[in-house]
């Protein structure tokens, strides 16, 4: 059977529409969820223009000479600010050991929810750190600009997921009205000075799974992003015209119980005439409050499916994804993914 990434257009929970069309909308999204893990959504409602402006403001950030870029690097324990070709390592966020452990060439610039969005709470610093903007004109405006845009996105599909699941209206609004947000702008392509050696394990990003509830991507249609399917076997997946990319995260496959899939995706950049052809792809986050609880749905739990999961806090479950990415540090509560990655066919 061939493998596909199905496409959902989304827009009757944009605007004004009939309760038979929401729920046409919430059966294919349950579907998608639980035979891919990831789809393509259309009728999202985010203007061309303000896609746009975010592609413009990360070319002017990208391009900058590296010594300017790195000025902007920041703590791994902030998640913000700029992350330099290989300092990081997505697979040891699954526990999953690589010959080289930082190898993943990927660059990224990092912006989030701070504190300061939250005034009358008390947030960690570390999922909630002040943001860095670069001095490029225009760059905080466009970029903010496309974060909003992309967070009422990710809103919009925790509604959908709500009723898919057969829960509650507003169901996962207690858990996100101070949700761990940010959006990584990805560059991948070659830091200058660099030989390409074609040696057929030239990774852009590691194999993983992302951490929280759902991810909203935009991405140019480049190739190079692989999904694993459930075959054991790695297939390219580019975004159709206007489309959005849309997966789930693990804190999803932990309140389903794994009724809906947190799928493993890398990115294995192209080489064309000899030299990798620059992609891009803008990542938001939408990971949930730091300090809520996930635990499994009792609606997913039968005799035939035990739960696989203790309830965890986010706080507890994204710092220990982030000290793999990020710092370094083999993540040792990822069994399940890390058993995945194993089994995947290379």
């Amino acid at each position: 059977m061939s493998f596909t990434v199905p496409t959902v257009d989304i827009s009757a929970y944009v605007h004004p529409s009939s309760p038979d069309e929401r729920a046409a909308v919430a059966t294919a999204v349950d579907t998608a969820c639980r035979e891919v893990g990831f789809m393509q959504i259309t009728g999202h409602g985010i203007p061309d223009g303000v896609i746009d402006g975010l592609g413009a403001a990360m070319d002017s950030f990208f391009g900058l000479p590296l010594a300017a870029r790195t000025a902007f690097v920041r703590p791994p324990t902030e998640n913000r600010g700029y992350s330099p070709p290989k300092s990081e390592s997505l697979s040891l966020s699954l526990g999953v050991e690589s010959a080289d452990r930082m190898n993943d060439f990927f660059e990224a610039y990092n912006v989030g929810r701070s504190r300061s969005d939250h005034p009358a709470l008390t947030l960690p610093a570390k999922h909630y750190a002040e943001n860095t903007w670069p001095t490029v004109e225009g760059f905080q405006d466009q970029v903010q600009t496309y974060l909003t845009e992309a967070e009422r996105v990710a809103t919009t599909m925790t509604s959908i997921f709500a009723e898919a699941l057969c829960l509650p209206t507003g169901f996962f609004a207690p858990f996100t009205d101070h949700s761990i947000n940010v959006l990584r702008m990805n560059n991948y392509a070659l830091p200058e000075g660099t030989d390409v050696i074609v040696d057929g394990d030239l990774t852009g990003m590691g194999e993983h799974t992302d951490y929280g509830i759902v991810t909203i991507l935009w991405a140019d249609q480049v190739r190079g992003l692989q999904v694993l399917g459930g075959d054991g076997a790695w297939h390219d997946v580019s975004p159709a015209d206007g489309a959005l990319l849309v997966n789930l995260g693990d804190l999803m496959a932990r309140w389903t119980n794994e009724r809906w899939l947190s799928t493993l995706h890398r990115v294995k950049p192209p080489l064309v005439d000899g030299t990798i052809a620059r992609r891009r792809s803008a990542a938001l986050f939408h990971d949930g409050n730091a300090d809520a609880l996930v635990a499994t749905l009792e609606e997913c739990v039968d005799a035939d499916h035990p739960n696989l999961y203790a309830p965890v806090t986010v706080d507890e479950h994204v710092t220990a994804k982030l000290n793999g990415s990020r710092a370094g540090l083999l993540n040792p509560a990822a069994e399940r993914e890390s058993a995945r990655v194993l089994q995947s066919q290379r």
